[in-house]
């Protein structure tokens, strides 16, 4: 059996902007260094031992990776197979600009939006095939995947058999942990950020009782 735990990596500034990013190697802002922290401390506090810990190789994943290799003592593998969806030539843009300046792949993505290439890039489809050859060649245990929003939307229709557009209405929080069960297929949790609210620094508080 397969335990996963997809995490998206930490915010950048270009997640604030609403840019899209794609495969250029944006680096963690300084939010999303803090929440990359608070997530290795709640992983390695929770005793729960793992077997691996793999990365995207784009930076924002690796950054948020790094504290989680320190803490629990995991050697970090990265991957070009667990990127983001490469959005080709829709990478720096805005979603008003790309659709201003693509009007014809706005409107087939909206027909089909799982199917259809972001201009000279790929498709969820791209995405969904190559992160099947990754999750192939993983042993039994329990791993923690440091990868994108796509990559994670795409790990849930491949697990729930979704069809049409629900994969979309995921939202996937930076640092968020989505876990699945390989190969039964179930989804333990998704988009779990609990270690990113702001009552959880309070009540880990020892002076407070």
């Amino acid at each position: 059996m397969k335990e996963l735990w997809f995490i998206r990596h930490g915010e950048t500034e270009w997640n604030v902007k609403k840019l899209f990013q794609g495969h250029l190697d944006i680096p963690l802002s300084p939010t999303g260094i803090g929440q990359a922290f608070r997530l290795a401390q709640r992983l390695a506090k929770s005793g729960l031992p793992f077997n691996g810990l793999f990365a995207s190789d784009l930076q924002r994943a690796r950054q948020t990776a790094e504290p989680i290799a320190s803490l629990l003592g995991l050697s970090l593998i990265t991957t070009p197979l667990l990127r983001e969806i490469d959005v080709g030539e829709l990478a720096g843009l805005s979603r008003e600009e790309a659709e201003a300046r693509y009007p014809a792949f706005v409107q087939a993505a909206v027909a089909d939006p799982w199917n259809t290439p972001r201009p000279k890039g790929e498709s969820m489809a791209d995405v969904a095939r190559r992160l099947s050859r990754f999750l192939e060649g993983l042993p039994p245990g329990r791993h923690l995947l440091i990868t994108h929003g796509g990559v994670v939307r795409a790990a849930l229709k491949l697990a729930l058999d979704l069809e049409g557009q629900a994969w979309r209405r995921f939202h996937i929080p930076n640092t968020s942990i989505t876990r699945i069960l390989l190969p039964q297929k179930e989804v333990l949790s998704v988009s779990d950020a609990a270690h990113l609210e702001s009552w959880a620094d309070w009540l880990s508080d020892e002076s407070l009782g």
